[in-house]
């Protein structure tokens, strides 16, 4: 870890005390401290953020691009709308709760960072979070709602956020202008209850929701509400937020015209017909895909091979093209079918091909009833297969936090630069 301030500082104790403070801020940004570990004392003369929470420095130190300052010029009639009227809370002091409704393609991050981007020119703090961190990773600072707000994992009606009115969480929120939570249809409604009680109780004004703070929740009630295991349709509608008395509270802000879905405004209209449940279906249900989306099942044995050339066109030719890498990819519903795809993607790239293999082993099993051999076939919901074939320049994606505050959380995509024996050099692409 010293070898990058090596090059430009030739003392040791300087080097030494600058690795100490990555240390303690990887440290922190998973819930840690540094002094819980045996490490040298740090010398504040050599940190930058001394006396200032690292939440508060992380934030103020995020920079709006040019780009995202002049989104607000190119917003449509609803979107500024929205724009103005949550801009107009947030002047006022008076705090107010928003929800941005529309399907997907409707413009509902490029509000977002239209209303990010403002705020922040204004040297405000504005919060930026999603309930997953993909969703997040797209917005400028953003963060999953989890590791921004500490909302515990299991939770009840009544409970609370795990920061305590000492941390720097709180002074971070009761700073902050704005808070945007993308994706708060997939959440349930306790999570989102957790925060208007720790915000009411930390800011001291019980009375208003989110102590009086101007929050924009954003989402679609078409696409995925909260997962309830083995829950019954009433059970997940029961969960999510629109069950919640906060809803109640909200001032709601429909985006639905001008769709940007791949610029191409019949393929917009078709899904928003879909999200809404008005396009024409046969006696099971079922919606006939125009000709268009699809590529042709034949059955000769060449379907994927039609299906990758579709979705990955002149692949050797563009897989130095980090936008042309990370603005596709193919789904599928089933893990056997992600692997056999991915087996022949990777078979598809140019250059020498490196395998990891991972080391699975059973705990409390003296009989020795579930040998290695036998875990190694197994491709769980979330883990990687147990060979993982990759070679330079193929995209590949963190299933877990490593260290949010610098981008390294469950979802982000990145590009593979290099190999060594026990790890992978790779370059953040989204995220």
């Amino acid at each position: 870890m010293s070898e990058d301030y090596r090059r430009n500082n030739p003392s040791d104790a300087i080097v030494k005390q600058m690795v100490l403070i990555d240390i303690r801020n990887m440290l922190q940004s998973m819930g840690k401290d540094i002094k819980s570990f045996p490490l040298p004392e740090i010398d504040n003369t050599y940190d930058d953020a001394c006396g200032v929470p690292r939440e508060i420095f992380e934030e103020s130190n995020i920079e709006s691009t040019e780009d995202d300052v002049a989104l607000s010029e190119s917003l449509n009639n609803e979107q500024r709308a929205a724009y103005d009227e949550i801009l107009s809370s947030i002047d006022s002091n008076d705090g107010g709760l928003f929800f941005v409704d529309g399907p997907c393609g409707t413009g509902k991050t490029f509000l977002y960072r239209a209303l990010l981007a403002k705020v922040r020119s204004q040297n405000k703090i504005a919060v930026a979070t999603a309930m997953s961190g993909v969703a997040a990773s797209i917005m400028p600072g953003g963060r999953t709602a989890h590791s921004r707000f500490k909302i515990p994992l299991t939770i009840d009606s009544g409970g609370y956020c795990s920061f305590t009115k000492q941390s720097g969480t709180t002074t971070l929120l009761r700073t902050a202008s704005l808070i945007v939570w993308d994706e708060v249809s997939m959440i349930k409604k306790q999570a989102v209850e957790a925060l208007d009680n720790s915000m009411r109780n930390i800011m001291d004004r019980p009375d208003l929701p989110f102590g009086g703070k101007t929050v924009v929740f954003g989402g679609d009630f078409r696409q995925v509400l909260p997962v309830v295991k083995k829950g019954s349709r009433a059970q997940i509608v029961d969960a999510s937020l629109r069950r919640s008395y906060l809803w109640d509270y909200m001032r709601h802000l429909k985006l639905v015209r001008n769709m940007r879905a791949h610029n191409d405004p019949w393929f917009a209209e078709y899904l928003l017909r879909i999200g809404n449940g008005i396009e024409a279906a046969n006696a099971d249900g079922e919606i006939r895909l125009p000709d268009e989306i699809c590529v042709p099942y034949t059955g000769d044995g060449n379907d994927l091979d039609r299906l990758i050339q579709c979705i990955f066109p002149n692949l050797n030719e563009n897989m130095a093209d980090t936008d042309y890498i990370t603005s596709r990819a193919i789904l599928s519903t089933r893990n056997d079918w992600v692997d056999r795809i991915n087996m022949k993607m990777i078979g598809s790239f140019q250059g020498g091909e490196v395998e990891y293999h991972s080391f699975d082993s059973a705990v409390d099993d003296p009989h020795n009833y579930y040998p290695s051999e036998f875990l190694n076939t197994l491709t769980p919901n979330g883990l990687p297969p147990h060979v993982l074939k990759l070679k330079v320049g193929c995209p590949i994606i963190l299933l877990r936090n490593i260290d949010p505050a610098n981008g390294l959380c469950n979802g982000t995509r990145l590009v593979v630069r290099g190999f060594q024996r026990n790890t992978i050099d790779a370059e953040i692409v989204l995220g």
